[in-house]
Formats: C-alpha cells, structure tokens, sequence
C-alpha cells in the first residue's frame, strides 16, 4: 500500500518507570467537531480520575480519528501509591478512664476503624486531646484498579448530541463498536457499553478490508494502522494534508486560500488524507469570489485557490479524500459534478437578487422579525439610521460623510431578504455591498454596508472607511440598547446576542481609529431611540439605566487594556470611576490609564498614595463639604507650605491636562508628596480648637479633589494603604 506522500510525525513521550497503558475506542464515524473536544475532555478527566487514584504517571496523550478516540499513558505506575488515612476520634477525657484504662468508646472506636485498640493515638486539636486512627492502605494493583477505573473514564465524555443503541443505555457520540484495552502489554477485559475490552483492533473501514488485527503496544499499534491504512495521530494527517496541498498548488501554480477551519475540518474527517484537484467552469467566476468560496467551504468542505499573479480567484478547487483511491480521476470527476450544481444554483440566486434593488427590499424587512420583544428588523434598520446620523455629527464630520451614513444605514439591512443570504447566511453585509455598487449607491455607501458587521471575530480586521466604522459602532450601540432595555443582558457565560462581541468591537473601534467622541451622549441617544418604540421595558433595568450600558462597555474596557496594553486592574478602575455626567472619550480615559501605570513604577508613587489615602479617609470621616481656606489660620509651616504646593503645583498640573499631556500632569501631582508628608508629621489635624480642625480638614479637602480630578487614586493597591 502506498503511504501519504509527508513523513508522519512521531510523538514520544520521556522515558520513565511503570507500564504503558492504550485505552481505544472504536466507534461508528463521529462528526468531526466532536473529536478534538472530546480528545481534550478525555485527556482532562484521565489526570483527574489518576490523581485520584495515587495512580502516577508519565506523559498523557490522546489521538483520535473519525472512527476511534485513543490514550495512551506512559510510565503509568503498576501500583497505586500507599498512603496512611487518619481519623478522628472521641476526645481523650471520655476514651479513657482515670486510671488509663480504654473505656467503651475507645474500643468501639477501634472495632469501628479495624484496629487494635493499643495502636490508637492521641493527637492534640483546637478543641483539645483527642483520639486518632492510623491505618496504613497499601493499595492495589493498577490493573485491578484499571478495571472499576476506564468504564467510569469513558462514561464520563459528553457530546452535543448523543444517542443509545443497545440495552446498556450507554449514551455516546455513535456507537461504540470495540474496544482496545492494553496494560504493561497485557490485554485488559474492561466492561464498558457492552463491550469487552481486548488486544484487537480494526484498521480503516475501506483499506483495512474491516479485518482485526491484534496489537501488543502503541508502536505495534500505531504500525498496525498505518499498514490498514490510519495515520491516528491528528499531527501527522495535518502534516499530510498540508505537504499535499502545497505541493498542488505548486504544480498548478496557484496559492492556496488558507483557513484553519477547513484545515481542521480535513483532518478529522479523514483516516488516510489524500488530496485531489479539481477544477470548474470559468463562467462561474463572474459570481463575486466571497460566493463561491463560502459555497466550496460550507457545502463541499473544499479549499479554494488564487491566482499567483493576479489574486483573483482561479477555477479550481481542492478536496481531502479519506482514502488511497486507484483512479483519482473518480474522485475528482464526482466532486467536480456535485460542486458544478452548487456553483450553478449560486449564480442564479446572485443574477436573480440584482433584478431587485436594495432600496426595494428595504421596504418587507416589516415582516422581518428582529426579536419578538424587539420588534421588526424595519424598526431596527430606522434606529440604526438615527444612531449613525448622530455619531457622525458627534464626530464632527463633514455633511458627504453624514449623509453616506445614513444612507448607508438605510439600507444596510436589506440583503438579508436575497436569495444569496438566504442560502449562506455568513455572507451578509458582504453581499448587501456588492448589491448596493451595482445599484449604483456611492462607493462609500457600498463599503460601509460590506464592512458594517466588521470585526467578525474578537480580534477580527476592522472597517476600514470613517462611514463603515460609523455605521458598525450605531448597530451595535442599538443591539446592546435593545436587549438591554428588554433586560436581556449577558450573565455569567452566557452571551446568547453576542454583547459582549458588539462591545469589544465599539472599544477596539474607537481606540484603535483614535476616534475623539464622547460616547455618553452616544449611550443616551441609542437608549432612547429605543424607548421610542415603545416596547415593554425591564423595570429593574431601566432603573440602572445609563449606568448599567455605561458599565458593560467599561469591563470591555478593561479587558482590551489588560489584554493588548498589560495595563493593572487597579489602575484602571481609577480611572474608570467618573460619574455619571462625565464624558466617555476612551481615546483620553487610556491615555491616562497609561501615564497613570507608568508613574506607578516610581519609587515615590506608593508612598505619596499612601498620604492620599490617609488625607482622603480624615475627610471622608468627617464627611467634610469643601470650604475656603484661610491661610491666616495657619500656625504651622507645614500648613502654609502644603497650601502653596498645592496652589502651584495644581496650576501646572491643569496647564499639562489642558493639552493632554498626562505623564507631566502626573509629575506635578508626584512634587506634593514631601509637603503632604511633612503635613502629617508636623500637625495635629484633630485640633481641640474647632476652627482650626475644620480649616485643617478643608486643607486636606483640596488635597484630596487635586488628586481625583485625575484619577481615584482610593482604587490604586500600594503596600502600606
């Protein structure tokens, strides 16, 4: 038999004492975005299940193809490791008489743990002497324990869909259909879903002629597949499949549209990857190329490829085979045939949608539904309107760009009512802008609706056009207003509308686009644009209102600094805790979040917090109203010279935050630290004379709004506050 044209990788785990285990479960054709959770899930619960077992072990690994979930363990120890178990008894008092002698507790405790009663101990505790049992568990053998040990292993994998096919009840993925069950080369009669565990194995149900073979170890094992035909490792099908693909591409001089999921897809659908070539008609290339490709992808599971010179598209495509065919020719011509009537229903879906314009569309989108709470995807496409109309203006954008958003926005919505989007749903927005260039909409129109659901993953590319990034930011401002004023928000893991998504892509919108805009009035418009509507409110969440929506896109906030800036935690809830009439300008707020994180690292940094933090709880005690101060009361220098640091260093400090210029704006503040430490060792701020108490407390009253009117400084975590 020939073998795939790539070297295999080999996996090898370190040497080690104890035996080798091989746990295999055959089963009927799993669906491929079963196996590499369920490989995961398998490996996960095998460390915790051995752990638990004083079970060690070596390295763990788990390989699995469409018909069968491998482990193997190596240096699995052949018995389990003794331990010494305690337990408590009735306290020393009552377990033994005046004279010492064991009284009836002490005895029935014993009997109770199987031990004699000379061999009890008396331990000290919080709640004093008491009695302790020590035994001594030897443990057992690993292939007795192996026994009780795999069935619960294997019953605990879970599937999104499962199913029962015999009188055990079991509920797996597929049938399972043989089970190979080796220890320290020995076969292993496990009992699990009916099967008994044994040495043999069966090979790829095509190549292998479905004949069993038997296997000693992993090595035998592994050569044994591959000789009927399995490469089990995933690595080595990647390798395979990767080694073929680029070595088409190569002789077709074409470039290989890559994408890991179809990749993935690839290897887990496959035993013996074999790649083939095949080709379509050249008209089809007419159809827009995102068309054609979703259709080879989400229909066929094929690959798509370029032209070298030009990027464009080429007429050929390329599909996995799971086998080792005589004559690739049938191989090719069937998918050739299979993918021609795809590519033709395709066209004529696209020819059809263009004999309607968008503009016509716009007008059934009333009997679209958005969600039963929520009205049509008409009324959401005329929120949308009015959102991106005002972010434009609060952008300060000249009145083309204005007018391309709210056109854009007009129709943006329309496409779901084609036949293209009906049939590849994935295709929205990109379809609505090609639709809208042939309508003849300006090109900026047409881009802003193409790029409108821009970034399509977390970290996904983003739009590109001021119009596009308007009308993306006023969808999903409206989204998030939407569900939350029906008191429809994220909880915990659950996401169901992708809230979460919609506002990390506002954040990463605004900050990577250096967008100055206040988003709090942004907030306010998308929430009553929503009210408007008159749809049944959550009353819980109206009352938190603006806050809530503002807090939602604040933790977006936080994780987009932790995660592409490292900014702490801590920093940046100082900075994040404004009120409610405050402006929202991200672009700002990380500003200062930065220049805040790198004034912490200076050695005078904790210790004037420190000082702030001790000024702000005086005054928070006293529940202190700001007051003038009078500098004639003073009697202490440190008084005097705490007033005019403030004073000066507050002037420098507004000029720096005027032009935004937030590392020096900190500097100014830093300069306070001396005059606030000689404050507080020189003067008695709880003076017996009121008059001097409450000119004191409204001294440490400026002190404290200085520092807020950056940051709150109370969140900052210094040692010593």
């Amino acid at each position: 038999m020939k073998k795939p044209t790539a070297t295999p990788s080999r996996s090898k785990g370190p040497k080690t004492g104890g035996a080798e285990l091989l746990l295999e479960i055959g089963v009927e054709e799993l669906p491929y975005q079963f196996i590499a959770p369920a490989l995961a899930a398998l490996r996960d619960h095998a460390v915790s299940l051995f752990e638990e077992a004083r079970l060690s072990a070596g390295s763990i690994r788990t390989y699995g193809t469409p018909r069968r979930l491998v482990l193997i363990i190596e240096g699995l120890a052949t018995h389990q490791t003794a331990v010494t178990k305690e337990a408590m008894g009735p306290s020393k008092s009552v377990a033994f008489d005046a004279v010492g002698k064991p009284t009836k507790a002490a005895i029935g405790f014993a009997a109770g743990q199987g031990v004699p009663v000379e061999s009890l101990q008396v331990r000290q505790t919080p709640k004093g002497e008491y009695l302790c049992a020590a035994k001594q568990d030897a443990g057992r053998p690993t292939r007795s324990v192996l026994l009780d040990l795999l069935p619960g292993l294997i019953g605990k994998l879970s599937f999104p869909k499962a199913m029962k096919w015999n009188e055990t009840g079991v509920r797996f993925a597929r049938p399972v259909r043989w089970l190979t069950v080796l220890f320290g080369g020995k076969p292993l009669p496990i009992d699990a879903a009916g099967i008994k565990g044994g040495s043999r194995t069966f090979g790829h149900r095509v190549m292998g002629r479905g004949k069993p073979f038997t296997v000693r170890d992993y090595q035998s094992y592994r050569r044994g597949l591959e000789r009927q035909g399995v490469l089990v490792e995933p690595d080595s099908r990647r390798a395979v499949i990767e080694e073929q693909l680029e070595r088409l591409c190569a002789k077709a001089r074409v470039r290989l549209n890559a994408d890991e999921s179809l990749l993935q897809q690839a290897v887990f659908t496959t035993e013996w990857p074999h790649v083939v070539m095949g080709n379509f008609k050249v008209e089809y290339l007419a159809v827009p190329p995102e068309i054609l490709m979703t259709s080879m992808k989400e229909h066929q599971g094929f690959f798509s490829v370029r032209n070298r010179t030009t990027g464009q598209l080429a007429p050929h495509f390329l599909t996995v085979a799971n086998n080792q065919p005589r004559d690739v020719s049938m191989i090719r011509a069937g998918n050739e045939r299979v993918l021609a009537a795809r590519l033709a229903d395709a066209k004529f879906f696209f020819d059809e949608d263009r004999k309607i314009r968008l503009e016509e569309r716009v007008k059934k989108l009333s009997g679209v539904t958005f969600h039963q709470k929520l009205g049509t995807m008409a009324q959401k496409q005329e929120r949308i309107r009015k959102v991106a109309r005002f972010i434009a203006a609060q952008l300060r954008q000249p009145a083309d760009v204005i007018r391309a958003s709210e056109r854009a926005a007009s129709l943006c919505k329309a496409d779901l009512l084609t036949g293209i989007v009906g049939e590849f749903p994935e295709l929205q927005g990109i379809m609505g802008g090609e639709y809208a260039r042939h309508d003849g909409e300006p090109e900026a129109v047409a881009l802003a609706i193409r790029e409108q659901y821009l970034p399509r993953a977390l970290e996904g590319d983003l739009p590109r056009t001021m119009v596009g990034q308007i009308l993306t930011m006023a969808d999903r401002f409206d989204s998030i207003a939407a569900f939350f004023h029906v008191g429809m928000m994220p909880s915990g893991s659950e996401d169901p509308f992708a809230l979460r998504r919609h506002a990390t892509a506002i954040v990463r919108i605004v900050l990577e686009g250096n967008l100055r805009i206040d988003l709090s009035p942004v907030i306010e418009y998308a929430r009553t644009a929503v009210r408007e509507e008159g749809f049944r409110a959550d009353q819980d969440a109206e009352k938190q209102g603006k806050r809530r929506f503002t807090d939602f896109l604040f933790e977006r906030v936080r994780h987009y600094g932790r995660t592409v800036h490292g900014l702490r935690d801590d920093v940046m809830e100082a900075v994040l805790r404004i009120d409610a009439t405050s402006a929202i300008d991200l672009v700002d707020l990380l500003s200062r979040m930065k220049a805040l994180q790198a004034v912490t690292v200076r050695s005078e940094f904790d210790p004037l917090i420190v000082g702030f933090k001790r000024a702000s709880r005086i005054v928070g005690k006293e529940q202190w109203d700001r007051k003038p101060v009078d500098t004639a009361l003073f009697t202490d220098a440190a008084e005097t010279e705490l007033h005019r640091q403030v004073g000066s260093c507050r002037k420098e400090f507004d000029q720096q935050m005027a032009k935004g210029r937030y590392d020096h704006a900190l500097d100014a503040l830093v300069r306070l630290k001396p005059a606030i430490d000689d404050f507080f060792s020189g003067v008695m701020v709880n003076a017996e004379d009121a008059t001097l108490r409450n000119n004191r407390l409204s001294l440490l009253k400026d002190v404290e709004e200085f520092f807020l009117s950056f940051a709150d400084f109370s969140r900052i975590v210094v040692q010593g506050s």
